[in-house]
């Protein structure tokens, strides 16, 4: 096993709640007494350009449009981009602690790959001091990939210039952990900070508990 020398973590449901996820939607949807039918045709509608948006190739408002706005409302766009904002919080039981002992220690590259768009994105690094603690930002929103594509993997490990076995994805979810070990990198699927500090010491990231 080499040296690791790059670190990448996944955000929502690593570091914070998820940006705009199944219950972040109905939640948000229901704060504005979306009916039921509504719902679902926003759900229908959502897929699509939830991609395009995630890939940086339209902006929130035009999601938005594309999706709930396809009708009159009695709240605004920036209402309700303010409600989907206000989702995002810090992970009860969550790896913020061990992002922190890693970027204090200053000896890897420690870069952000997730799944967000623009404007959630740059409002979840600005708003929780992501900026302080990450080298480089491998966001779909700004590579215009998306996990799971392994193209997503090869771009960040071009972007550190480490090489697969010298890098380390976190993520909660399986299937995106199991595309990076496909890509060579050592993969391992958060659950709790205990396990996860277990992991990366097996991997030879040690004190991460002392720090």
């Amino acid at each position: 096993m080499g040296q690791i020398r790059a670190i990448f973590f996944d955000v929502g449901g690593v570091l914070l709640t998820n940006g705009w996820d199944t219950t972040e939607r109905h939640a948000v949807l229901a704060q504005f007494n979306v009916n039921s039918a509504d719902v679902d045709q926003f759900e229908r509608l959502h897929a699509g350009p939830n991609d395009l948006w995630e890939k940086g190739e339209i902006t929130v408002g035009e999601y938005l449009n594309k999706t709930l706005f396809t009708e009159s409302r009695d709240f605004t766009p920036e209402q309700f981009f303010a409600a989907m904002k206000a989702q995002s919080r810090v992970l009860p039981q969550g790896a913020l602690a061990v992002l922190n002992a890693i970027a204090t220690r200053g000896i890897y590259t420690v870069g952000m790959l997730n799944n967000e768009a623009t404007e959630l994105n740059d409002y979840r690094i600005e708003t929780f001091g992501l900026r302080d603690k990450f080298d480089v930002f491998c966001s779909s929103c700004y590579l215009g990939l998306r996990k799971p594509d392994p193209k997503i993997f090869q771009r960040a490990l071009q972007i550190t210039q480490a090489a697969p076995g010298e890098s380390v994805f976190i993520d909660d979810r399986e299937t995106n952990v199991g595309v990076a070990k496909d890509a060579g990198m050592h993969g391992v699927r958060f659950t709790t900070p205990e396990l996860l500090i277990k992991d990366l010491e097996a991997l030879g990231i040690r004190e991460l508990s002392k720090s």
